[in-house]
């Protein structure tokens, strides 16, 4: 199976990217499956109905989420109904949504699991024991399993990957929105990369005008992030190879498109 995830979509500039280098993303890695981190997606802050129709119109399978899930209020209201846009799978039991999807393609089904860490970020169960249980439970039924960890830390990134090698195809990281160069294939076969980057504004501090970011570090006062629709844009994304019969891993590449880079990594 060949799998294409694409980073933290932030905002009108982040979409515009998706909207137009998908198909061309498609036509040269030829992915069975495409996965977008969409926590950003409207004006930097959650996503709306609208938008993810959109994503699967262009092609997407399947929506990840984060700390973000929550802030554009509107996803109360479909949430539940869309089994293609999860939310992190260890968010308290009673929590709208589902944190895993089963995407098929081919005839083969892979897993997409959504979690969210705890280090720098708000107290929720934890995503060590949710990925352990779900994990198991998966893998009846497909060894194809991608993990999207959505986590602040290295470490808690790199523990999980360490703590699911051999027993998932990937642990790809989000959240951080600079795209890291350390994708490997540990030795039990899992795919690991700690943050595939963001898809959004090139010009600007993880998407946001840069102004408005730089004067909350001078002052320490409260100051309202906004997403920068004016400068030069940026898509961030891995590109995978798994074994069908194994799940196992074959390839992992970074790719970058910008104004200076195309197809890089």
């Amino acid at each position: 199976m060949k799998l294409l995830f694409i980073g933290d979509v932030v905002g009108a500039p982040g979409r515009a990217m998706l909207q137009e280098y998908l198909p061309l993303l498609k036509s040269r890695f030829q992915p069975d499956i495409v996965v977008v981190n969409g926590e950003n997606a409207a004006g930097g802050r959650g996503i709306t109905a609208e938008i993810a129709r959109q994503f699967f119109e262009w092609g997407v399978h399947c929506i990840t989420m984060g700390n973000h899930t929550w802030d554009n209020k509107a996803i109360f209201d479909f949430i539940d109904d869309e089994p293609r846009l999860l939310r992190p799978a260890n968010y308290p039991p009673g929590t709208p949504g589902r944190g895993y999807a089963v995407v098929a393609a081919g005839g083969r089904e892979l897993a997409v699991v959504n979690l969210m860490g705890r280090t720098f970020l708000p107290p929720l169960d934890c995503p060590f024991r949710t990925a352990q249980t779900l994990v198991d439970e998966l893998r009846t039924r497909t060894p194809l399993i991608l993990v999207d960890m959505h986590a602040e830390a290295t470490s808690e990134k790199q523990a999980m990957a360490w703590f699911l090698d051999g027993k998932v195809s990937a642990v790809v990281g989000t959240h951080t929105h600079v795209q890291t160069a350390d994708e490997r294939i540990l030795p039990g076969g899992t795919a690991y990369i700690s943050d595939v980057g963001m898809t959004g504004p090139y010009d600007a501090i993880l998407g946001m005008e840069r102004e408005m970011v730089i004067k909350k570090f001078l002052t320490g006062l409260p100051v309202r992030f906004s997403v920068d629709e004016k400068g030069r844009k940026q898509l961030n994304a891995v590109f995978l190879e798994l074994d069908d019969e194994t799940g196992k891993a074959r390839t992992i590449r970074r790719i970058r498109v910008d104004d200076d880079h195309l197809w890089s990594g």
